[in-house]
């Protein structure tokens, strides 16, 4: 087969009986040989042959079910956006109970810990009250103590003075004199 340059492929189109096959009013275009006649009728029966198997109404109904199915996701991502946002109010509602809750709690806690600090003031001021009650009781048993003593050994020294000074001053006639008002006085206690 030859290849047609540039110039010989100018020429034929310029050909009158290449002009003829391009009109469809020409009796050119009607022949077998013209392969415009061939295309246009394959092309034809083509289009016939997908009408008989109704292609555009599989192609349609296709169509169609790919918008049904488009639309059936977009339906469900909005449903699932609803159950979403739903899902987040709610989740924000436990958010917000759950932060009153805890501050509910806090104050609480602070109130409880006021409470407890105040008590343990009132138990140190009572315990500080019995510690010095009991310091002051030790301090006045000792005082009282201190006095009973120093009385004592007052008395001790009183006696020993007494003693001494009835031991210079007594002769035994005296003595004699006060064992007798002793004993007498000793009788009359006892009766």
């Amino acid at each position: 087969m030859r290849y047609l340059t540039l110039a010989s492929a100018t020429v034929l189109m310029s050909s009158p009986a290449f002009a003829a096959s391009k009109n469809p009013f020409s009796a050119e275009f009607w022949k077998l040989s013209n392969t415009d006649f061939i295309v246009l009728v394959a092309f034809i029966l083509f289009i016939g042959v997908l009408f008989y198997f109704k292609v555009p109404g599989m192609i349609t109904k296709m169509l169609d079910d790919r918008a049904a199915g488009i639309q059936a996701d977009i339906d469900e991502a909005r449903s699932l956006r609803e159950e979403a946002q739903t899902l987040l109010a709610s989740y924000e509602r436990k958010q917000q109970d759950v932060q009153a809750q805890a501050d509910k709690i806090v104050a609480q806690a602070k109130v409880d810990a006021e409470a407890a600090a105040d008590q343990a003031r009132e138990e140190l001021k009572v315990s500080i009250a019995r510690r010095l009650a009991a310091a002051e009781d030790q301090i006045a048993s000792a005082e009282a103590g201190a006095v009973k003593e120093v009385r004592d050994t007052a008395a001790v020294v009183a006696v020993q003075a007494a003693k001494d000074v009835i031991a210079k001053q007594m002769t035994a006639d005296s003595g004699n004199q006060l064992i007798d008002d002793a004993i007498a006085q000793v009788d009359a206690k006892l009766h």
